[in-house]
């Protein structure tokens, strides 16, 4: 009898916890047998969701860490920032596999972390226990993966060969990254109420998005001597996809069939990177685990242009999550992710 992996999902009523359980519930070696919400304790999930009536009978719990640790195999943190920081210090006590789709884990120096997300209770020696793995570069080994956040997914895929192989001036990297609306999350504001979102666009949180010191964080190592990077971010009137457009001076000694090819050999391996032949659109990869990438070369300003395209729920979250696990589990990554965009 085949033996499934057992995971529990934390935070099962937003948006990366449904995502998160949708793609297990297709994933040949996993079984979700518990799942966790701050309130409707003991009510059917399909009693909230209509569409999966039929599909499951598993109710909702009160978080319960010992009860997590005795039944499953792993536990997901579907969870808005804040809270894995307090839930999750047992699992890393006792070793237990975590992929944490917050960002409470992601930075390795302190006094930055202190700084982004506003927080000083949490100790340096857990913060320094998390592996934050972007999955198509790394390989996920640590019992407490820190999964990216959706607009560095995007960035960092898209510049990784250009500042892996010191192809561009480092002092010149501009990021204009747009999300839809679920990047929000389910709480309720102005910002992402309908009326203020449709046919319009909005640019939000400028130089201040929580995502810049991860993706400052992962290209200095890369390449020691990066710096800093100017970064924006804007909401775009759709529903889920994040589309991020990257430019940068070309470094001398570089032309554009040469940086084409690094993308493509960097690449060509990696089952979720796509270099397109031409500019990706945003409803390519909607609903899959992909990050669709484009390239654009202006000779006349020596500017390379880059577009990176990913579903913030998939490549940015659970689809992400998904790709880590299996890698730490031992399952070829592709497992349970294998989604054709939808046409």
């Amino acid at each position: 009898m085949c033996k499934y992996e057992k995971i529990a999902i934390v935070g099962i009523r937003g948006y990366s916890g449904l995502e998160l359980f949708r793609i297990f519930y297709y994933h040949p070696e996993v079984e979700v047998t518990k799942i966790y919400a701050t309130s409707h304790y003991g009510e059917k999930l399909s009693e909230h969701f209509p569409q999966l009536e039929g599909l499951t009978d598993l109710t909702i719990s009160e978080f319960n860490e010992e009860e997590i640790m005795a039944e499953c195999d792993a536990v997901f943190f579907a969870t808005s920032a804040g809270v894995s920081q307090k839930l999750a210090l047992t699992f890393i006590d006792n070793n237990f596999p975590v992929i944490d789709l917050s960002g409470d884990f992601r930075l390795a120096d302190l006094e930055i972390y202190n700084k982004w997300y506003k927080n000083t209770n949490l100790k340096n020696e857990y913060l320094l226990s998390g592996q934050y793995n972007l999955a198509d570069i790394g390989q996920a080994k640590a019992n407490y993966i820190a999964n990216p956040g959706c607009y560095a997914t995007a960035t960092l895929l898209a510049l990784y060969p250009l500042v892996k192989n010191k192809m561009i001036d480092l002092d010149s990297i501009i990021v204009d990254a747009k999300s839809g609306l679920s990047g929000a999350g389910k709480g309720l504001s102005d910002a992402s109420h309908f009326v203020n979102v449709v046919d319009n666009m909005s640019m939000y949180k400028i130089n201040s998005h929580q995502h810049i010191p991860e993706i400052a964080q992962q290209l200095k190592i890369w390449n020691s001597n990066f710096q800093a990077l100017q970064f924006s971010t804007s909401l775009i009137p759709v529903s889920r996809g994040i589309f991020v457009s990257s430019y940068a001076k070309v470094a001398a000694d570089f032309d554009f069939e040469t940086i084409k090819n690094a993308y493509e050999q960097v690449y060509a391996t990696k089952n979720f990177v796509r270099i397109r032949r031409q500019m990706p659109h945003l409803s390519d990869v909607i609903g899959t685990n992909f990050c669709d990438i484009g390239l654009a070369y202006n000779p006349v300003t020596n500017v390379l242009s880059v577009v990176s395209v990913i579903d913030n729920l998939m490549k940015g979250a659970a689809g992400q999550a998904v790709q880590n696990f299996n890698q730490l589990f031992g399952y070829d990554e592709s497992l349970g992710l294998k989604f054709m965009p939808s046409l």
